[in-house]
């Protein structure tokens, strides 16, 4: 008993020996650090001595076991350096060297588990290293401001997210680069209420996550170089929000509706490229005091704020100098603007209460009075067309074509302009009924607006007034009844059981219109020669075909004993999808063919081939390596036909296999999205769908194995890869490769984000000399990088990855005789190649028996 009574007392006693020596070696560490720190820095507070206890040092607050918990040195005057070691003072609690002149790089502050505040502004700083916010979970408030010469530095995400109990950043004037992390939600900063990042050289839109956020102090105003962009509207759910400084940046479209805003005292929003009517709601914030707007493109009326606001309203286009209604007509084409999210090109002409005065795309009778024409063609317009032309009573020609506008045909064009001659929407992505326009007015909507008319009256039919889209329709859709007739004299129709599936799968309908025979199918390819094949793939082989008057196409052919049941699902996907959208960047299915176990479908031809090809095995092709322009180009073709199937189409589709080899290119270099056989429809109402894993590894996003549910952010999480393969040269599964590189989005997303580490991951045919070239590259990095956000909720959607590549493609357009070359070539659809060689197609068919049905 007393021998065990005297193991536990030794036992103690080694342990408090062992917790003493502890302490002593921490406050050895503490004490060692405070000598460098003294001799670093110029000059040092005279009481500042060796000899003395540092814990009694001016400026210095330890804790009872001597460990340093806070170093106040604010505005003495300091230069030096700090010593690299800060983060041994594992108690810091509070570091404050604001307003002094030291320089040289900081040092880390990982780890500092009890540091709420950090106090750095004003100061001469060189540089921040890599994981300097790593593991602050105590940092409440976080000052840098006024550091120029930092070097450039991005926000890093990952390492912030760990910060959830922040409360106020500001980083004004630290050089700050690329765009603002998508991270300011609730749930990861429940207590962030003061955000600044004013005067840096951030760029890209407004995250989403600001409308999810506490935010009341939002300073991001006067960022250099080309300055944050994109519209405002998320503002309007920052409804915390009461100082609002927004100025000197590159904002476009309208000021969104602000009426749940209504704590904003102070909304500075000068200096943008602001358009569009000021809502209502902004006159009305109830505790609004400062409001500047000048220099802007603002339209409309004038506002008239109450005698309690300063506001600053010069340099726009209201229609009037003073409140007042503006002219009908003037207001009529406003509204026509908003349709169109008022452009910023109609708001820099738009000026002045006269429509009639010079306002381009706009022409006037003789007398100078009346609107007669309004022609937005081949201006790139995104958005629908508004009601308010039935306004514009004087109308006679309303030219839409070569656009990007969606949804239907307001049905007051047709019972509004009685003088209307002429209504051209050709090469929009239209749909929806079309109206029942007077026999007089020429109706073109030839190209890209195949869902468009589908409730139009057999007697509009009759009357013949749909002019060249009718001629064009009718003789398309007399190609296809003939087809249809021969195929079932000739062929045998599509067995019902080949279009039905399970109950958890997507069911397709019989559309006898497309079944094209086996017979022409061999005789196209030459019986499926080998010297036809354009490539192999895990359930068949696709064939090149030469139909009779030269139209190219490609047939897939697919073995169903070796394919099994997932290559026919695949199958019927393909037909379902393909039969519903026409997109000008979505390949085009032509028809398809049952013949015993054989399973065929008929595409356009894409004479480039794959993306795949020109990435990864050009040299072995021995063809020309693609340049940067083509590749932000086909980046762009491929996000506009993903936006298309994820929010444009009648029903929203995810691709779920998205790669450069299901990627084709025409002989301009231009892309469309193929195959649909993973593809799967998000019916009404839901946002997800439950699905069994598939797709291809290195494109597959991390949520989707977790949870076997699918949302169209696992397109965006494979398109923000095939940017990084643009980028690169480097595909995004490299097995040769050691395991913590072979991954690319892995490897991509850990580098440190500049434009000097960049250069080095270029891939290294594309010409980094050229400014522009690397300064574009750099902004798809950027994005790539956010498309592939581990969280799914981080990732944009493809609307906003459009507008973030459109304007890169725009700085290389071609001239306008160039463009109208091209575009006659790239967008011929094969309806009408068919509809060219009706008579030779029909004999191709003569050639043959029919079979027994």
């Amino acid at each position: 008993m007393g021998h065990h009574h005297h193991r536990c007392l030794s036992f103690v006693l080694l342990l408090l020996l062992l917790i003493i020596i502890s302490f002593s070696n921490a406050s050895s560490d503490d004490a060692g650090f405070m000598s460098k720190l003294s001799a670093s820095i110029f000059p040092a507070p005279p009481d500042w001595k060796l000899t003395n206890n540092f814990c009694q040092w001016s400026g210095i607050a330890c804790d009872v076991s001597e460990r340093v918990i806070a170093i106040d040195l604010a505005s003495r005057s300091l230069t030096g350096t700090l010593p690299a070691d800060l983060n041994t003072l594992s108690k810091l609690r509070t570091l404050d060297l604001q307003h002094n002149s030291l320089s040289g790089d900081l040092p880390t502050l990982a780890n500092l588990t009890l540091l709420p505040v950090v106090f750095l502004q004003g100061n001469e700083f060189t540089s921040l290293p890599p994981g300097f916010f790593l593991g602050l979970t105590s940092l409440i408030a976080f000052n840098i401001s006024d550091n120029p010469d930092l070097s450039p530095w991005t926000l890093p995400k990952d390492d912030l997210i760990q910060c959830s109990n922040l409360q106020s950043f500001v980083a004004n004037n630290a050089n700050i680069v690329g765009s603002i992390p998508d991270i300011f939600y609730t749930t990861n900063f429940p207590h962030l209420l003061n955000l600044g990042l004013s005067y840096n050289n951030l760029t890209g839109v407004l995250p989403a996550s600001f409308g999810g956020s506490n935010i009341t102090k939002l300073s991001l105003n006067n960022q250099k170089n080309q300055g944050l962009f994109g519209t405002l509207d998320v503002i309007s759910s920052m409804t915390q929000l009461n100082q609002v400084w927004l100025h000197g940046n590159a904002f476009t479209g309208a000021i969104p509706d602000l009426s749940k805003c209504v704590n904003i005292f102070d909304l500075q929003l000068r200096d943008n490229r602001l358009t569009g009517l000021l809502p209502d709601s902004l006159m009305s914030l109830p505790t609004l005091v400062y409001i500047t707007l000048q220099n802007n493109r603002l339209q409309g009326p004038l506002p008239l704020f109450p005698s309690r606001v300063h506001f600053e309203l010069e340099s726009n286009s209201f229609c009037l100098a003073r409140p007042g209604d503006c002219d009908p007509q003037v207001t009529a084409l406003l509204e026509v603007a908003g349709g169109l999210g008022y452009p910023l090109s109609l708001a820099e002409s738009w000026r002045g209460n006269n429509a009639c005065a010079g306002w381009v795309f706009i022409t006037c009778d003789a007398y100078g009075k009346n609107v007669t024409t309004v022609n937005f063609s081949k201006q790139k317009f995104f958005g629908t067309i508004s009601p308010s032309f039935g306004n514009l009573t004087s109308l006679r020609s309303i030219q839409l074509s070569d656009n990007n506008l969606r949804d239907s045909i307001p049905e007051i064009l047709a019972s509004s302009l009685p003088y209307l001659e002429l209504l051209d929407v050709s090469n929009n992505n239209l749909s929806g009924p079309m109206p029942d326009f007077p026999p007089k007015v020429k109706f073109i909507a030839i190209n890209y607006n195949l869902l468009l008319g589908t409730s139009l009256s057999p007697s509009r039919r009759s009357k013949g007034s749909l002019v060249s889209a009718g001629m064009v329709i009718g003789i398309v859709i007399s190609v296809l009844v003939f087809i249809g007739i021969v195929c079932y004299y000739k062929c045998y129709r599509v067995p019902t059981k080949l279009l039905s599936v399970d109950h958890n799968e997507t069911s397709i309908s019989e559309n006898g219109n497309l079944t094209i025979s086996i017979q022409v199918l061999e005789q196209v390819t030459n019986h499926f020669s080998d010297n036809n094949v354009l490539g192999r793939g895990g359930f068949g082989v696709v064939y090149k075909g030469e139909l009779h008057g030269g139209t190219m196409i490609a047939v897939k052919r697919m073995i169903s004993d070796a394919m099994g049941t997932k290559g026919m699902k695949e199958f019927q996907a393909e037909i379902e999808v393909l039969t519903k959208v026409r997109h000008r960047h979505v390949v085009d299915l032509i028809g398809y063919c049952t013949n015993g176990n054989d399973r065929l479908l008929v595409y356009e031809y894409m004479p480039q081939g794959t993306l795949n090809r020109h990435l990864f095995q050009w040299r072995e092709e021995e063809i020309h390596p693609l340049s940067w322009k083509q590749r932000v180009s086909i980046a762009l073709d491929v996000g506009r036909g993903v936006e298309y199937l994820h929010s444009l189409a009648q029903q929203s589709f995810i691709h779920r296999d998205l790669k450069p080899a299901n990627i084709l290119l025409d002989n301009d270099m231009r892309a469309k999205v193929a195959d649909f056989g993973l593809v799967k429809i998000v019916f009404d109402g839901k946002h997800s769908v439950d699905t069994r894993m598939a797709g291809t590894f290195g494109y597959l996003p991390p949520e989707y194995a977790g949870t076997g549910r699918v949302t169209t952010k696992v397109d965006v999480y494979a398109f923000g890869v095939v940017l990084m393969e643009l980028i690169t040269g480097r595909k995004a599964l490299t097995d040769t490769m050691p395991d913590e590189i072979c991954h690319l989005p892995t490897w991509f997303r850990r580098l440190p984000f500049s434009k000097e580490n960049m250069v080095n991951c270029i891939d290294q045919v594309l010409d980094t000399a050229d400014e522009v070239t690397l300064e574009s590259i750099f902004k798809v990095a950027e994005l790539a990088s956010h498309c592939t956000a581990s969280d799914p909720f981080q990732r944009p959607n493809m609307g906003y990855v459009v507008n973030v590549l459109g304007p890169l493609v725009e700085q290389w357009e071609p001239s306008p005789h160039e463009e109208e070359q091209t575009h006659h070539h790239h967008h011929r659809s094969l309806p009408h190649a068919l509809q060219d060689s009706e008579d030779n197609y029909s004999s191709l068919f003569n050639d043959f028996q029919p079979n027994s049905i």
